[in-house]
């Protein structure tokens, strides 16, 4: 189709093909920006923990006043849990992945390395803890039960010239030694040699507050309740029947205890991403919203020019146009009208990538989301202009003559 004579038209035209192509960039710039902010959420809240996460209740306590008593406390709860019916495994965790804080580390290759190699998150096993948690072995093994310590006695008594067992996860073994197998090796967590035992496939961190937080640690230290929660394994059809019992028999042990959680791990994963969801929603439905703006305004716009060229089209009709050319002609005005808005609305949603990149901290957005919203675009501007472009087609050429 020559364009032309679509050229000449839009020349005639220029503040009304102005507004709706600086819309069309703005849509472009904005929807761009948030598809990929939207990928980047998704892609957070669906990170895997490493634990079997529909099958997992947690219950944690707080004492009052001091406790002088806890870790004996502690293994009385831990006996108690145990015996709940329906309770396939038990254990004591000082922190746990998504959640609001967490206990981190240094590690380094050598005793008296000047820079560390790693910042891992620190976890704290009490025994049971793989099997309760669901982590998967790839190499080594479990800790042995003479491997264990209290918390209270690893602080009174560090053996920094004795290393101490340590699994860690697959992401710290390929960051301390990418090109060999990590098991039966020994590093330092500051004067500490630490000698590893095992390696599980995942165990995300607590937090993701930085470009770590993949890279956890495991140690054999018992912690006592008013460190962390209790973790119990179940049939994921039973854990609200467990999470009862382990209420109950937590408060038969000491009814003067707060509990301040009691949940499914999943409700934990699902409150530490609730404002992930919240943000995925607001940025799809900005996006839902301009993109019917922008439909709106090319069906407004091609409407109105609809009406004002009548006399043009009953022309082009009474010369031969069929209703096929009439049609092509406003779908061609209106990709030539959004590719213009596009190639601008692009070079806007780089700029403003970028601003967000140094206010934000955020990641550089692919290059793949500007030919996205590129085609979302061009898609939309054809189906919001068929429908004015039907109507110019239909018009019989006397009745657009006369209306003329």
């Amino acid at each position: 189709m020559d364009i032309r004579p679509i050229l000449s038209t839009l020349r005639r035209h220029k503040t009304a093909a102005a507004l709706i192509v600086l819309e069309i960039a703005l849509t472009c710039a904005i929807v761009c920006n948030a598809l990929f902010l939207v990928t980047q959420r998704v892609e957070k809240i669906s990170q895997p923990s490493g634990l079997v996460e529909n099958e997992l209740v947690m219950v944690r306590v707080n004492g009052i006043g001091k406790q002088t008593n806890a870790m004996a406390r502690t293994n009385e709860d831990l006996a108690s849990l145990r015996a709940i019916p329906g309770v396939t495994n038990v254990t004591k965790v000082n922190q746990l992945p998504f959640r609001r804080n967490s206990s981190n580390t240094s590690i380094s290759r050598e005793r008296d390395q000047e820079r560390p190699t790693a910042f891992v998150s620190l976890y704290m096993f009490s025994e049971n803890a793989l099997p309760t948690l669901g982590l998967q072995l790839v190499a080594g093994r479990d800790f042995l039960p003479s491997e264990y310590i209290d918390y209270e006695e690893a602080q009174k008594n560090p053996k920094p010239d004795r290393a101490a067992p340590v699994i860690i996860n697959q992401q710290v073994a390929a960051k301390m030694y990418p090109d060999q197998s990590a098991l039966g090796k020994t590093f330092y967590m500051g004067n500490q040699a630490l000698h590893v035992v095992g390696v599980v496939a995942h165990l995300a961190t607590p937090t993701d507050y930085n470009d770590n937080s993949t890279l956890s640690m495991m140690l054999p230290v018992r912690t006592d309740f008013t460190r962390g929660p209790y973790m119990l394994r179940t049939s994921p059809e039973r854990r609200d029947e467990v999470l009862k019992g382990a209420l109950a028999a937590l408060e038969h042990n000491d009814p003067n205890r707060l509990v301040r959680e009691k949940l499914t791990y999943q409700e934990q994963r699902a409150d530490y991403f609730k404002n992930d969801r919240s943000m995925v929603g607001l940025l799809v439905t900005v996006c839902i919203a301009l993109l019917v703006v922008t439909a709106l305004g090319i069906v407004g716009l091609a409407s109105f020019w609809v009406q004002q060229r009548s006399k043009q089209i009953g022309i082009r009709r009474a010369l031969g146009a069929t209703r096929g050319q009439i049609l092509r002609y406003f779908q061609t005005e209106n990709f030539l009208l959004a590719t213009l808005g596009i190639v601008l609305g692009m070079l806007a949603a780089y700029a403003i990538n970028l601003a967000l990149m140094n206010m934000y901290e955020l990641p550089r957005m692919p290059l793949l989301y500007l030919p996205l919203g590129a085609v979302l675009l061009w898609m939309l501007g054809q189906i919001a202009v068929f429908g004015p472009a039907r109507r110019a087609a239909a018009v019989p050429p006397a009745v657009a003559t006369r209306g003329a």
